[in-house]
């Protein structure tokens, strides 16, 4: 991602600093960053850790095709979305999102927006691992409670 809107997935740690400067444009008014990270419970459940699995081309187009329109719809300077794959502990960050713009109102609601559209339409899978050793397969957007 090296210009105003973009979207990856990376099997690393998200290196949120580096991203966050990448908001800068000194037209903006107003940055809003989203770190979703690794929870110790769902659904009154005790989770150990988390894998995510992603259709890599899909997701990554579906991605881009979801921050670009929510940019042009919000008026976004800067719209740039990061997910990890792979295996995650607790605390990591899962998912990045931050935008810019020129009021506050347009930031936070062009960054909700991302965060739900990529949780809702990305072809991304969770894999929780349960204390109790169990495990379940969920899409990001089932049971999350953040709807």
């Amino acid at each position: 991602m090296h210009d105003a809107t973009g979207f990856r997935l990376s099997a690393d740690a998200i290196g949120t600093v580096a991203l966050h400067a990448r908001l800068d444009d000194p037209a903006a008014g107003a940055c809003v960053v989203f770190e979703g990270r690794v929870r110790n419970h769902h659904a009154g459940r005790a989770v150990l850790g988390l894998a995510y699995e992603a259709y890599a081309e899909l997701a990554e187009a579906e991605g881009r095709r979801i921050v670009t329109a929510i940019r042009e719809r919000h008026g976004l300077h800067r719209a740039l979305c990061v997910h990890r794959v792979g295996a995650l502990e607790i605390g990591d960050v899962a998912v990045w999102v931050g935008v810019s713009a020129p009021h506050r109102d347009a930031a936070f609601v062009g960054c909700r927006a991302i965060i739900d559209a990529i949780k809702q339409d990305v072809p991304i899978w969770k894999h929780e691992r349960y204390a109790d050793g169990d495990a379940a397969w969920l899409h990001p957007g089932e049971g999350t409670g953040g709807r």
